[in-house]
Parts: C-alpha cells; sequence; structure tokens
C-alpha cells in the first residue's frame, strides 16, 4: 500500500522514479505501539510532542479516542496564523503522514505533517504508526527537476543515515531538524 501510495504522490510531481530507487526511499519499516493512558491533569502534560516523522510516508491506525492534533499554518501579506486541528478518528480508517524525506524529495511540494499528541482526562489511547523511511545509506536530497522548477533546492542532499542522527540528537521542536541548503 505504501508503495502504491508513493508512486501516485511522485507521479502527480510529473517526476519518473524506477523500482530500485522506489524501494530505497521505503526500504526502512518500523511498526510502533504507543499507549497513552488516562491523565487527571492533561492540560500538565504531553502525549507525545510536537514533531513531524523523518520518513518517507507513515500510516497510523488509531483507537477512538482522539488527540491527534495536526498543525495547520494560514498565510496573509505579511502575517502567519498558525492553529492546531485535531483529527478526529474514523472507524477502520488510517492516517497517512507526509514525512520530512518527501518533503525533501519533492522540495517542499509536499510538506511533512507536523502533529502532537494529546493525552485525555476520560479514557486512554491507543496508536499503532508504521513508519517507512530511505534506507540509511540512501542519499536524500530534492529530485533536480523539481529543483529547476522550484528555482533551486531548498534542502541540501545527505545521506539518510546523518539525517536520522541529527533528528535523534536533538530534541523535537516541530520540524526545526529539516536540513537546509542555505
Amino acid at each position: 500500500m505504501v508503495r502504491r501510495l508513493l508512486e501516485i504522490l511522485i507521479a502527480n510531481l510529473r517526476v519518473t522514479l524506477d523500482d530500485s530507487r522506489l524501494e530505497s526511499l521505503i526500504g526502512m519499516k518500523n511498526v510502533n505501539i504507543n499507549f497513552y493512558p488516562i491523565c487527571r491533569n492533561p492540560e500538565l502534560t504531553v502525549g507525545a510532542g510536537r514533531h513531524s516523522d523523518m520518513g518517507t510516508l507513515t500510516v497510523l491506525l488509531q483507537d477512538n479516542a482522539g488527540g491527534l492534533y495536526i498543525k495547520v499554518e494560514e498565510y496573509k501579506l505579511d502575517s502567519r496564523k498558525e492553529e492546531w486541528i485535531e483529527i478526529p478518528p474514523i472507524p477502520s480508517a488510517l492516517v497517512i503522514n507526509v514525512g520530512d524525506s518527501l518533503e525533501i524529495l519533492s522540495n517542499r511540494r509536499y510538506k511533512s505533517a507536523e502533529h502532537r499528541v494529546r493525552t485525555s482526562s476520560k479514557q486512554s489511547r491507543v496508536s499503532i504508526p508504521v513508519f517507512t523511511a530511505p534506507r540509511p545509506t540512501e542519499k536524500i536530497g530534492p529530485l533536480p527537476h523539481l529543483a529547476e522548477l522550484g528555482g533551486g533546492a531548498l534542502y541540501r542532499e545527505v545521506i539518510f543515515q546523518e539525517y536520522m542522527d541529527n533528528f535523534f540528537g536533538h530534541t523535537p521542536e516541530g520540524k526545526k531538524r529539516l536540513i537546509l541548503s542555505k
């Protein structure tokens, strides 16, 4: 399913990647099971702080407890407004998040989803994310065609292992870990 989604997203960019390149972008797969217990004072704790996922795509199965929030930004002339919107759980539905690697590859045509999880005083929460990411030895950088169309690369090319080291070496602060080219 992830491979098919990635094929569709890449084709939408009017770019062609061969099978081995597609496979290398989803070469690592990890599954987590997250449990967020009931919290009497949820405003005093964070289930998972604001962050974006480092990989290519994340597939998330969540229970009916809610608590997943996505940051939405609105730009108007010289101002920027951000708000956090809860993603209501839909029975048997999956949430698909774009990760940092796909944002880099697409030269920001696809933006990784900055998100967080809040605990609840009413019920515990369980979520099961499946993370897909490039192989550690894979180079990630903007696809040349997209960099040309966009007036240059917004990110520098990096070996994914270096990106992971940077990602895990810093406290999550939203998307500040993205490695920009300039």
